[in-house]
C-alpha cells in the first residue's frame, strides 16, 4: 500500500516537472541567449559605428567608455547615453534618412 502512494505521488509530480521543463526552454534559455548577444554587440562598439538606441536616436559614436557612449546626432549636436541604451546598429534604409528634412 505504501509502495503505490510513493509512486502515485511520483506520477502526480511528472507533469509539474515537465512544464518547468517546458518553461525554460521555451522562456528562459532563449530570453538569456538574447541578452547575451545584445551584451556581445554592446562590448563590441567602437568609435565611428551609426547605431540606433531603444528611443529611435539615430547617430554616430564620437566618444566610448565603459558605461557611456556620446552620439554625433546633427552637426556640432551630441547626446550622451548609457551603453545600454544603444540598441542595434543602423542599417542602409535608416542611414539615408537624412534627419534634416521636414515635412
Amino acid at each position: 500500500m505504501i509502495l503505490l502512494q510513493a509512486g502515485n505521488a511520483i506520477t502526480s509530480f511528472l507533469p509539474l516537472v515537465l512544464m518547468i521543463v517546458v518553461f525554460y526552454f521555451f522562456m528562459i534559455r532563449p530570453q538569456a541567449k538574447k541578452q547575451k548577444e545584445q551584451n556581445d554587440f554592446q562590448n563590441g562598439l567602437a568609435k565611428g559605428d551609426r547605431v540606433v538606441t531603444g528611443s529611435g536616436v539615430l547617430g554616430k559614436i564620437t566618444k566610448l567608455d565603459d558605461k557611456t557612449v556620446t552620439l554625433e546626432v546633427d552637426a556640432k549636436t551630441y547626446i550622451r547615453f548609457a551603453k545600454s541604451a544603444i540598441s542595434k546598429e543602423m542599417t542602409d534604409g535608416l542611414a539615408s534618412v537624412n534627419t534634416n528634412d521636414h515635412v
